[in-house]
């Protein structure tokens, strides 16, 4: 019997990439969503759900005001110890659902950088990464959320990824990320990179040197996360 994953998109370009395969393998029927026109409480419930990325901060409720919606969903959902996967963005809105605040961070984080696990990490699939640059593309970030407990950190955010229980993993860097959604995110990143004075050249050059081991890193840490899962 085939298992349902809900797939929170926040916009087009941040699909499920590399790890669709994962999913389809372990026999997930992927549906994506919409959140910024559909409420995912009124879904089909799924067996697990994932919180994909976006370009916008969980502290801009104002303007996105389906920020609200998304948050209550993931606070019921986490309450009840369904299992959910937070990336990026989605690992933002699990720690405010949490109780957490979301906030600016003192850098942006964008290219491949080192992943540091804890020694929680090590026992869990984040060991995979340890030593594989991992993709970053973010400059917010939180407090650890009472329960969790973390994973893995980096030199400029502490909190790169947590655990609550066995049932939920959130990351703040992109193991989703293929070779033509990193590409298609550097052309529709332009203006930031500009601003940032970031060459979009060395962010691929970047991607040649370690994409592929990144992408294999991303695939196992998912894989036996899903394993551990069910």
């Amino acid at each position: 019997m085939s298992r349902t994953v809900l797939v929170l998109r926040h916009v087009e370009i941040a699909h499920l990439g590399n790890l669709e395969a994962v999913l389809r393998d372990h026999d997930y029927e992927i549906r994506y969503l919409d959140v910024t026109t559909e409420n995912p409480a009124t879904a089909p419930k799924p067996d697990l759900v994932v919180v994909l990325g976006g370009d916008i901060g969980v502290y801009e409720k104002s303007e996105y005001p389906y920020l609200e919606t998304e948050l209550s969903f993931l606070r019921d959902r986490l309450t009840a110890e369904q299992p959910t996967l937070g990336i990026c963005l989605g690992a933002q809105l699990m720690a405010e659902a949490l109780g957490e605040t979301v906030r600016r961070g003192k850098t942006v984080e964008i290219g491949f950088r080192t992943i540091t696990p804890t020694d929680a990490g090590l026992d869990s699939p984040l060991r995979h990464v340890a030593g594989v640059p991992m993709m970053q593309w973010h400059g917010d970030t939180f407090g650890l959320p009472s329960g969790a407990t973390r994973l893995a950190s980096s030199n400029e955010y502490t909190n790169e990824a947590y655990s609550l229980g066995d049932f939920a993993l959130a990351v703040q860097f992109h193991p989703e990320l293929s070779d033509e959604m990193y590409e298609q995110w550097i052309v529709d990143g332009m203006p930031e990179l500009e601003r940032l004075g970031i060459e979009p050249d060395d962010l691929r050059r970047q991607a040649l040197l370690y994409g592929a081991a990144m992408e294999a890193a991303s695939v196992a840490m998912f894989t036996e996360w899903l394993d551990q899962l069910h």
